[in-house]
């Protein structure tokens, strides 16, 4: 911020002597009265033979109340006054939309660094960010604040700041919410959510930006790696994991790019695009993947850089990519600088439809992703929403599920950006991912580019799982254990591979004398067989002690129910064997759409975000006997959903009140019952040590499976209704001290980096 200012008031300086910092006044022939900006500076850059720009520039924190004037024919557009532009405070849109709590504190406006606490009534659950701070870019810190009941089929979707009004208050399957920003701030995202039958919204959720909202180049990184990550090891077929993904050489990945080279856009952003283009294709090529590239430049003609027949034909390589970008000068075809964004998307209507046409199978395997850099400004061809949903269509292919095989992203660039009507244009699906960057200076995102995908300097991608079958998903970290104790008897237990070198499961699954090497570990890939590899200790929580608690009359105590199997050597990752996402680790930051220093607290925010947080965990005897069983779904009860819990245990175990909540300690979750009339699966004794997990954007481990109140599998009891089952909590600060302690260790293969 120092620099900046310094930067701001040396060049302040400059102009006091010199009204045009790009030169003399030569370089316009339009007047030069009255072109300062108070607080501000301004450049002056050339676009053709014809016209030049001008910029206005404030500090951080600052925007021109007039962003830009163009010289053309000796006049000034807009015209100068004597009224000079001034920069005028960023503020952020206004918070006091909350329902059910309030907001302190209550301001007319609020701008850059104000900082903005929520608190809500009493008998309202809260969640999102309990405190935002209005940052440089017109945003707000954190997530929306949400005070609500939570019992309803889907979430409170809440009320994001700025806008004017939600119509709909009611949030069972197939209602809907309607969004409406107020006035001089654009909708970004979905106008319209609808909660779905599993329990999530539509859409995105929508955000009012102003006129000078832009994306840092962090969220720009974030959210398109994320996505893009996503899309890229959503067909993997490799061998190895993280940098070593590989798609199919014949299609499974087809990249489009449509580069806008308009009259609006001058050469100085379009230089910054192209490379931009460059750098995010070598990104990619990092990790041996092989899509094939369609990349066309457009401005009232389009003209393809490469086409997508001929490098699926091998007329064109990556090499020959960025020599055609590099050759391609942008003054070469400057007699036709209209702007013809439907020409564009048309083009790659004609070539996706081209390949649907020509090779019917390879498309229904091959994942499109259409990357538009434009300012949206469109002066002929039309509109280009129309052609935009016919590649939709085209892609769908009649089939509504297929609504995933389809990527479409836009960039923001230039000074006056058609934000309403480009989002429009983009993907908006109930993953909730960004597809529209407003861009601020398309530089800042090339320099990110070199963290957006390359994983080279961390473990590879966890949590990915891989389809097999129609009904029969593979679930590559887990474990079976088998324990042959000294007295002969044997336990069979479930535990997750979290590292290459180590598996978490159930400190109670083992006994003090137990020999490493009488320990036997099977995988769960397509036929479950052995590791591979030997044991060489088992690491039990400190604080786990089953009989610690006789003296309160708890015969058994499950408290710290955690371990730790520390292998000989790390095992090698591929497809069907690699590691699940624990919390409070970067890399689960990374598979949420987080930075990499967003806290832990906010993990367990974003994945804990009602009273009964939809869960799942997998059966034993579908690792041990490779049965044909899909996932189990649970509800892990919080808040006063819990009480249900200690009420059943009561019951059950003929305890009282006090005994029971010995028992069940807030580092217990729990499952089980029937809730919103859906019955929880309940775990069986083979079950124990397996993974309690989430799924959002990828697999989240929270929990590991300790005891329930009964073992319903033991005699074939149906009656499931009194059954409850608790779980290790992973965020616990006890258990995480735990698994920092070993998973954290910067001396082993491929340690985790904790939050």
């Amino acid at each position: 911020m120092q620099t900046l200012l310094f930067w701001s008031s040396f060049l302040l300086v400059i102009l006091n002597h010199c009204p045009f910092l790009n030169g003399a006044p030569s370089i316009s022939p339009c007047p030069e009265n009255n072109l300062n900006i108070t607080g501000g500076i301004y450049t002056i850059s050339k676009v053709n033979n014809h016209e030049t720009i001008l910029r206005y520039i404030c500090e951080e924190g600052f925007y021109p109340s007039v962003k830009k004037r163009v010289c053309s024919r000796g006049q000034w557009n807009p015209k100068p006054t004597k009224r000079l532009p001034v920069c005028k405070k960023v503020t952020c849109p206004n918070p006091n939309v909350l329902g059910n709590g309030n907001v302190l504190p209550l301001k007319r406006s609020y701008v850059v660094n104000d900082t903005t606490t929520y608190k809500c009534y009493s008998d309202f659950t809260f969640q999102g960010s309990a405190t935002r701070v209005c940052q440089s870019n017109g945003k707000w810190s954190g997530g929306t604040p949400i005070c609500s009941h939570n019992n309803n089929h889907c979430p409170d979707p809440g009320i994001p700041p700025g806008m004017s009004n939600r119509e709909g208050h009611i949030f069972d399957i197939d209602d809907k919410v309607t969004y409406t920003c107020q006035k001089d701030l654009t909708l970004i995202g979905s106008k319209v959510r609808v909660c779905l039958d599993g329990g999530y919204w539509s859409g995105k959720e929508p955000e009012c930006y102003a006129d000078f909202t832009y994306d840092t180049p962090e969220e720009v990184a974030e959210a398109f790696s994320s996505s893009l990550k996503t899309t890229i090891t959503m067909h993997e077929e490799s061998e190895q994991a993280g940098k070593k993904i590989r798609l199919d050489q014949n299609g499974k990945l087809d990249i489009y790019i449509a580069l806008d080279a308009s009259d609006s856009i001058d050469e100085d952003n379009f230089n910054k695009a192209k490379n931009v283009i460059k750098k995010l294709i070598n990104k990619i090529s990092y990790y041996e993947v092989f899509p094939n590239y369609d990349i066309l430049i457009f401005a009232t003609d389009v003209q393809h850089i490469v086409n997508m027949t001929d490098f699926k034909r091998k007329k064109s390589k990556l090499s020959d990519v960025f020599t055609l970008l590099d050759n391609y000068n942008f003054e070469q075809d400057r007699k036709k600088t209209g702007t013809n964004i439907r020409k564009a998307y048309e083009s790659i209507r004609d070539s996706i439809s081209f390949e649907r046409a020509n090779n019917k199978k390879d498309f229904s395997e091959t994942q499109h992703v259409v990357i538009m850099f434009t300012d949206g400004i469109a002066n002929m061809g039309g509109d280009p929403k129309p052609v935009v949903d016919e590649i939709r269509q085209t892609v769908q292919d009649g089939n509504k599920d297929r609504e995933t095989y389809l990527d479409l992203y836009v960039f923001g660039v230039g000074d006056d950006v058609e934000k309403d009507k480009i989002d429009e244009w983009v993907t908006k699906r109930y993953n909730n991912e960004k597809y529209f960057f407003m861009l601020q200076d398309i530089q800042k995102v090339e320099e990110t580019l070199d963290e957006m995908i390359d994983e080279s300097t961390s473990m590879p991608l966890c949590g990915l799982y891989k389809d097999y079958t129609e009904d029969r998903l593979s679930y590559p970290w887990m474990i079976s254990i088998s324990v042959l104790h000294q007295n002969g008897a044997r336990s069979n237990c479930v535990g997750s591979l979290v590292t290459p070198m180590f598996i978490l499961t159930a400190a109670h699954c083992f006994k003090f004398d137990d020999e490493p090497e009488k320990i036997e570990l099977l995988a769960s890939n397509s036929k479950a067989k052995s590791l591979g590899v030997t044991v060489d200790k088992v690491l039990l929580h400190s604080d786990y002690n089953i009989a610690g608690k006789k003296a309160q009359n708890i015969n058994e105590s499950y408290e710290y129910d955690v371990a730790l199997i520390q292998l000989k050597k790390s095992v090698k990752i591929n497809p069907d064997l690699r590691t699940i996402c624990i919390p409070c680790t970067v890399e689960t930051n990374r598979a949420l759409q987080l930075s990499d220093n967003t806290p832990c607290v906010k993990q367990r925010e974003m994945l804990f975000n009602s009273d009964l947080v939809k869960a799942n965990f997998i059966k034993h005897d579908f690792v041990i006997r490779n049965k044909i069983k899909t996932k189990q779904h649970v509800l892990i009860k919080q808040n006063h959903q819990k009480s249900d819990c200690y009420e059943q245990a009561k019951k059950v175990l003929n305890i009282s009140e006090k005994t029971a909540r010995l028992m069940i300690t807030e580092n217990f979750f729990c499952t089980g019952g029937v809730t919103k009339n859906s019955v929880d699966a309940i775990t069986c004794k083979g079950d124990s040590g397996g993974p309690i997990f989430l799924e959002v954007n990828r697999l989240i481990q929270v929990g590991v499976i300790s005891w329930g109140l009964k073992d319903i599998c033991l005699n074939g009891d149906k009656q499931t209704q009194d059954a409850r089952d608790f779980h290790i909590d992973l965020f616990d600060e006890n258990v995480q001290d735990f698994l920092v302690q070993y998973l954290g260790n910067e001396d082993i293969d491929t340690p985790l980096h904790f939050l």
